[in-house]
């Protein structure tokens, strides 16, 4: 297959036209949004999420966000809206926030690996909301990479994992946000945070105060357990070095590492000039919306280093950071070492 480049920078009006025709016809085109690049393909229509599937090698198990690009879409999507999803959208739509809710019949079943409830996110970015409008679909988008590896910030790690898997990759620029959106799930009791982001568990709180945070925001998943969410189920966002995350205070982590060998660091900049082997600064860590627009790339970036071993210094689980921390934490397979 010869995956088609668009250039959204450039052309926009064709590469929306174009991409809406492709996934019209049941293709799957990656596709820029605020967060990650997205790979999109209908709603639905089975056969081109099963494609979606198939391109990523993703488990059929983890269920996959629905992207629309007007409230009154939502109706489209979902049924039995409560109010609390009302509120939700008023407050964080257009945006990096996704809610789970009752699945509408018109859903692939695909879609949400089997359940009865659906993701779905408005998005800021107005590439992926135009060609959603123009293509008159409701688009489910996982992140455009292959299934485990760290997400696409920019249009090249998108081609880097997937070019000749997909149809079309729309060319746009990179991605503000850096990690995907946050996800609560309003089906249940009490609404339930399921993967942080850039709305964070305080933002969350003045619209839904019962909000509870899931086990698996910072742990696996229990044996059988089924994934409400994407990025809650799979080892995530991983490179091919072994990376381990290290929890501790500037000073001790940079005597841990130095103390290594044929191994490399992920570290803060404020760090990065006491560090003696190789490394890299994926911001301040006073910074939290920096470190998690860089946290991916750094995630790539780790596998030039020619090492056996990366060590990558935790951030803060306060605010945007813990959604870094979700992510890296994934990234290590779950080892962590407490200095």
């Amino acid at each position: 297959m010869k995956t088609l480049k668009l250039d959204a920078i450039n052309d926009y009006a064709y590469a929306v036209n174009r991409a809406s025709e492709i996934l019209r016809s049941g293709g799957i085109v990656a596709v820029p949004t605020e967060t990650v690049y997205g790979l999109a393909a209908s709603a639905y229509s089975d056969d081109a999420i099963n494609a979606v599937f198939a391109a990523k090698g993703r488990p059929q198990d983890n269920p996959l966000i629905v992207h629309i690009s007007s409230i009154d879409m939502l109706r489209d999507v979902a049924r039995d809206i409560p109010d609390s999803a009302k509120k939700c959208a008023s407050a964080f739509w257009p945006g990096p926030f996704t809610m789970v809710l009752p699945k509408g019949d018109n859903i692939a079943s695909n879609v949400s690996a089997g359940l009865n409830t659906v993701a779905v996110r408005y998005p800021s970015d107005k590439t992926i909301c135009d060609i959603i409008t123009k293509s008159g679909l409701p688009l489910a988008a996982p992140s455009a990479n292959t299934s485990g590896r760290p997400s696409p910030t920019t249009a090249a790690h998108v081609i880097e994992d997937l070019d000749g898997k997909i149809d079309a990759v729309v060319m746009g620029g990179d991605c503000q946000v850096g990690v995907e959106s946050t996800v609560v799930s309003l089906v249940g009791d009490k609404p339930r945070l399921l993967r942080p982001g850039a709305i964070t568990p305080d933002q969350l709180r003045k619209i839904l105060p019962d909000l509870v945070i899931d086990d698996a925001v910072l742990q696996q998943l229990k044996e059988g357990e089924a994934a409400a969410s994407p990025g809650m189920k799979y080892k995530h966002y991983a490179p091919k070095t072994n990376a381990v995350l290290v929890e501790g205070c500037s000073n001790s982590f940079v005597k841990f590492v130095n103390s290594k060998n044929d191994c490399a660091a992920i570290c803060f900049e404020e760090e990065y000039y006491n560090i003696s082997i190789p490394k890299i600064s994926y911001g301040s860590k006073r910074d939290e919306k920096t470190l998690a627009q860089n946290v991916f790339s750094v995630l790539r970036d780790i596998d030039t280093l020619g090492v056996k071993e990366v060590y990558i210094h935790a951030p803060s689980k306060d605010g945007v950071g813990l959604a870094v921390y979700n992510r890296l934490i994934r990234a290590c397979a779950f080892e962590v070492i407490k200095l």
